[in-house]
Formats: structure tokens, C-alpha cells, sequence
């Protein structure tokens, strides 16, 4: 099966339900043949914009453009788009088969088209020997692929997903995240799926956009919102990240000096491109966070903090320890080694930061 790959792009979208605004002025383009994840929190409006995009519910301005022609107004049945909804929705009467033949029958297609199409998508999703089930014969994660079969035989324009593993367990996730990484890259078409989950999103999207309260946050690779976060909220929510809020106090050349809020002034390296003076968030990853004995000989490239350990957990490959510092909790992940002691709640400790991996974000 080829798919015809089409772009999407949302200009300027407002979308408000009532007096209550649900998405702002959005902006984002789609690459044909891209798989393109929305992240975000409950209530971040990204539901909303794939149910738009679907043609659920409507804008009340901006353009929503596939291939290059503004859709707004065209209804869902006219729009050749396929969903898949969080619950599946398959009629539980009917077989496999019927199920996937579905809208091919509603299009009037042949006997023979809708046998060839049939065969060939169940045999992509692996349920050539499932064809004459009922839904309610199969696990969950099959019944996930009927969905997907059913909605990929009618060769869509895009392929929306709300939330698409989210009725499964852990493992079968993970399993069936490689199914549709490997599914869509065969087909090559533009699919758009929404999580709220950050490793679904980062382990499964070419890229991906972060909204929150209806606001697009960021949009990129996985690893350029981690390693790039522009804001609070992104660095937050894409990982887990340690934010020490206060203000760069002075540049000074090749230093500059950041006053933390219940830590005093910190004297750090200035990056290349150095923050304007002022409020700022200064965002880092707790792995990147070495933790040592206070006697221990520490790296000079560093800059260290005397704290004590609060917690630590022992979470298999790393320990992630919470070290108080001045008023604030910091969080330090460190790889596990076999016969090495955690330190234990109450022990003293210094914490090295790595210049280079601090983020100065906007308050």
C-alpha cells in the first residue's frame, strides 16, 4: 500500500468555546510523511486541535491548511482524514473483516478492491488469521490494530491518533509503540498523535509541539526540547529538570554572577550567548548533576554546593537523590554500580554543576 504524503499547517488558529479560550493563535507546520506527536497536560487544548484538524470542531479564525488549501470549512466525511479514537470504536457485532471493510463499502468500492485492500492492510497490522473474530475474541493490543486497519485501507490524507496506547499495559506500550513507528515509516503517511505521555512522545515522533493552555509552547526533536528548552514549562515538562529561579546580576566578561532565590549568588562561566541582565530561570537535568563526599577531590570545571541528602531512591540503572541546598531540593541522578553504598539521608554532600549544561530561561 502507498499513501499520498500531505503536509498541514495551522496559521493563526483561535479557538474558543464560549468566553473560554481553548486554543491561542496557533502556529505549526507538518511535513508530508512526518510522524508528529502533540505533548502536553490535560486540558492543554491538544484533544482540541486534533479533533480540528479532523473537523469535529471548528475554529473561529485563522486557516487550517492541507497541502497548501485552507480545509476549514469542508466537513469531516469530505476531508479524507482518518482517526483513531482513544476507545477504538469498533462495532462489536461485526468480524475483523467487516470491520475493516467498513468504509470501503460506505465508498461504493468494488467487491474485488475491497478484497484486495482488506487482505493486504490486515496483513501489515499481522491479522490475516484474525479476519473472522469479533473484537471481543481479541487482546487489546489487536483490537488497537483492527482501529488502525480499519482507518489506514481508506489511504487517508493524514492519520490523526488520540492517545493511542493509553488503554494498555506498560509492556504491551512499549511493544506497540515500535508496531506503529514501524507501521508508519512503511507507509510513509503524515500522522499526528496526541499524549500527554513525554517518553511516548520523545521515543516515537520525528518531532513534536508542547501546548499548554492552549498556547504552543515549543516545537522540535525530542532531544532538541530536552537539551533546548525555551521556557519554564517545556524544561519541566519534556524530562525532569532542577530550576533555580532568580536574576543574572552582572556579566563581567568571561563570568557572570546569578543571584538565586534561598541560595545566595552563584558565580558561573558565561555561555557563548549570554543572558540579557535580569530574571531568569537557570534549568538543569539531574543527570547531569554529580554528587561527591565532601573530602572527595572535585572536577575544578564544576561549581560545586555543599548540601545534605533528604532522599534516596534506588531506581535500578541510577539513584536519584534529593539534596537540600540553601532553602531549595535539588535532584541528583547518579548511575548505579554494583557494591556501591548509597549516601544515606542526612549525609553531607557537594553537588557539581556542569557549566555547559545550565539554561538560562525566561522568568
Amino acid at each position: 500500500m502507498s499513501m499520498n504524503q500531505a503536509s498541514l499547517e495551522c496559521r493563526h488558529i483561535n479557538l474558543s468555546y464560549g468566553a473560554t479560550p481553548v486554543l491561542r493563535g496557533i502556529n505549526l507546520k507538518i511535513e508530508p510523511g512526518e510522524f508528529f506527536a502533540l505533548l502536553g497536560p490535560s486540558g492543554s487544548g491538544k484533544s482540541t486541535l486534533l479533533r480540528l484538524i479532523a473537523g469535529f470542531n471548528q475554529h473561529q479564525s485563522g486557516e487550517l491548511l492541507v497541502d497548501g488549501q485552507d480545509i476549514s470549512g469542508v466537513p469531516p466525511h469530505r476531508r479524507n482524514i482518518g482517526m483513531v479514537f482513544q476507545n477504538y470504536a469498533l462495532w462489536p457485532h461485526m468480524t475483523v473483516w467487516d470491520n475493516v471493510a467498513f468504509g470501503l463499502v460506505e465508498r461504493r468500492e468494488s467487491r474485488d478492491a475491497i478484497r484486495r485492500k482488506v487482505g493486504a492492510v490486515l496483513e501489515l497490522v499481522g491479522l490475516q488469521d484474525y479476519a473472522r473474530r469479533r473484537p471481543g475474541q481479541l487482546s487489546g493490543g489487536q483490537q488497537q490494530r483492527v482501529a488502525l486497519a480499519r482507518t489506514i485501507v481508506i489511504e487517508p490524507r493524514l492519520l490523526l491518533l488520540d492517545e493511542p496506547l493509553s488503554n494498555l499495559d506498560k509492556q504491551l506500550r512499549v511493544q506497540m509503540r515500535d508496531e506503529l513507528k514501524n507501521l508508519q515509516r512503511k507507509l510513509g503517511l503524515t500522522t499526528i498523535f496526541v499524549t500527554h505521555d513525554q517518553e511516548e512522545a520523545m521515543t516515537t515522533a520525528d518531532r513534536m509541539a508542547v501546548l499548554d493552555a492552549g498556547v504552543l509552547q515549543q516545537v522540535g526533536t525530542a532531544a532538541g526540547l530536552y537539551d533546548y528548552p525555551q521556557n519554564r514549562f517545556v524544561a519541566g515538562f519534556v524530562g525532569t529538570a532542577n530550576l533555580l529561579e532568580g536574576r543574572v546580576a552582572e556579566l563581567d566578561g568571561a563570568s557572570l554572577r546569578f543571584d538565586v532565590q534561598g541560595l545566595g549568588q552563584l558565580t558561573l562561566p558565561a555561555p557563548a550567548e549570554p543572558p540579557a541582565v535580569g530574571a531568569a530561570a537557570l534549568a538543569f537535568r539531574p543527570h547531569q548533576v554529580s554528587i561527591a563526599a565532601p573530602g572527595e577531590p572535585a572536577d575544578a570545571a564544576r561549581v560545586w554546593l555543599d548540601g545534605q541528602v533528604q532522599s534516596a531512591e534506588f531506581l535500578g540503572e541510577f539513584s536519584r537523590y534529593r539534596v537540600r541546598v540553601g532553602d531549595l531540593a535539588l535532584i541528583s541522578d547518579q548511575p548505579h554500580r554494583a557494591g556501591s553504598a548509597l549516601f544515606a539521608p542526612g549525609a553531607r554532600v557537594r553537588l557539581g554543576l556542569d557549566p555547559r549544561q545550565l539554561r538560562y530561561l525566561p522568568l
